[in-house]
């Protein structure tokens, strides 16, 4: 049986940010099932992080947000930046893209760092010693990310949702949206519901 995952995120949405966290207990519990991360692009410049929102993802996750981030959410976001890097990663070297993002959800989420300019990411491509294209640090989309989000779209459909993030199992030739919204107080427990999506 073929097994993968997608995840559908926005780099910048904090659900996105609580929603990680049952990737990562995925990829603990099952390390040698491949992960697809799906940059879309909600924030694109003009939307901030209401308190609002924020208050309702702490509430019903495991995360908590750094005080230099919650000083500046409402601030317009841009994923633009990142969405070409994570898409030229997933591409160029997929088995460290997970731990890269968790690095720029730190980034963004605890320490408040944008993300919107090359020089916001040189903290990270030195942890990973990662020497990326100088064309990707723009402010519009790369085609690889133009490319991704039409295979986006085309998942969407299949699902009859385009609310994100989204958490996909595929088994073999079926698509299962898997309801991350019952486990984001208990990341770990989402292995628990594969193990069922696998047995049946």
């Amino acid at each position: 049986m073929n097994t993968e995952i997608y995840f559908i995120y926005d780099s910048h949405c904090p659900w996105s940010f609580a929603t990680t966290q049952l990737v990562n207990s995925i990829h603990k519990a099952y390390p040698e099932m491949p992960i697809h991360l799906l940059h879309t692009v909600y924030y694109g410049g003009s939307d901030g992080v209401s308190k609002k929102q924020l208050d309702q993802v702490q509430e019903l996750s495991n995360v908590r947000f750094g005080k230099d981030y919650l000083r500046f959410a409402d601030a317009p976001k841009d994923a633009t930046m990142t969405a070409n890097f994570v898409t030229w990663l997933e591409n160029k070297n997929p088995t460290v893209a997970l731990d890269v993002l968790n690095a720029l959800q730190k980034e963004h989420f605890i320490d408040g760092n944008p993300l919107h300019e090359r020089d916001d990411f040189d903290d990270v491509l030195k942890q990973f010693k990662l020497s990326p294209p100088v064309k990707i640090f723009k402010d519009k989309l790369s085609k690889d990310v133009e490319l991704n989000l039409g295979g986006i779209a085309e998942l969407q459909d299949v699902i009859r949702t385009a609310a994100f993030p989204a958490l996909l199992l595929a088994k073999d030739d079926n698509l299962v949206l898997l309801n991350h919204n019952l486990y984001l107080l208990e990341p770990d427990a989402i292995s628990d519901a594969i193990a069922l999506e696998l047995k049946g």
